[in-house]
């Protein structure tokens, strides 16, 4: 399956939740050593409010997995950088977002 993207390092294949898309957009704009970043698909939850939270969880082959939690929803962000989690999460702070 070929991804649509926004930029050229932004894969889209599913929808954005909001307040995320602006976020990943930020977060790319300021770090070009990100490669790319994959958003995979959301989930409901109920503690998703308020500004947009995200939480680095384990490393993937090329980069980390995060979650983003937002308007009522969490989504998956497949991140490709060599960086490691700290780093990641200062760019992350950097781009607007809380990191927890």
């Amino acid at each position: 399956m070929r991804l649509r993207t926004a930029g050229d390092r932004l894969k889209v294949e599913h929808s954005i939740i909001d307040g995320v898309r602006g976020i990943l957009e930020e977060l790319l704009a300021a770090n070009p050593s990100i490669r790319s970043v994959i958003p995979g698909v959301i989930r409901p939850v109920r503690d998703a409010r308020g500004k947009v939270k995200v939480r680095v969880t384990v490393p993937t082959q090329n980069g980390w997995k995060a979650i983003a939690l937002s308007a009522g929803a969490r989504q998956e962000l497949f991140i490709s950088t060599e960086w490691g989690k700290e780093e990641l999460e200062t760019a992350l702070k950097g781009a607007g977002a809380v990191v927890v």
